[in-house]
């Protein structure tokens, strides 16, 4: 199965951290894991990963590390054309590189052209920006692009940027 995941910032330290599992060809996700998670990290500018990473380690921990086949991430997997990591990088990292991590980011980093592709869908005239890790991302884009939904974000992308900021 994918995951899906994208963690909510709360108030007090806490996040939001949700999962969807589901198949490509879905147009829904088969099972929803929310989490609440305390003590995160926070924000510091250009380690944004010390903060969503331990959130999205326990939605995996909670799916089952064993069921996963791809991991989403809202966000990037690198942040320049040099290779350096970004959250979906670090995740990859943190998993000692056995499950590939997919990112998919709403705006793109200066510098990243090399390893992202715009992706357009819907009627949209704004790309999402796919990256990947532990797969080719031109594979990664077209499986993006592919997912069910007639606007720019995937139903099941928007599925869990919804159920994170519901109570």
């Amino acid at each position: 199965m994918i995951l899906a995941t994208d963690v909510y910032y709360l108030e007090d330290n806490t996040a939001k951290a949700v999962g969807a599992l589901f198949h490509w060809q879905d147009n829904a996700a088969s099972e929803i894991i929310s989490i609440q998670v305390d003590n995160i990290a926070p924000y510091i500018p250009g380690e944004f990963y010390k903060r969503e990473l331990p959130c999205i380690l326990k939605v995996i921990e909670k799916a089952g590390l064993h069921r996963i086949s791809t991991i989403i991430v809202d966000g990037n997997v690198y942040i320049d054309n040099a290779g350096s990591y970004g959250l979906g990088g670090k995740l990859w990292e943190a998993l000692d590189g056995t499950i590939p991590v997919i990112g998919v980011a709403k705006t793109s980093f200066k510098n990243t052209e090399e390893k992202v592709i715009p992706v357009l869908r819907g009627q949209s005239q704004n790309p999402l920006y796919v990256s990947a890790i532990g797969m080719d991302v031109t594979e990664a884009a077209a499986l993006i692009k592919g997912m069910q939904g007639e606007y720019r974000m995937p139903d099941i992308l928007k599925q869990v940027d919804t159920a994170t900021k519901e109570a």
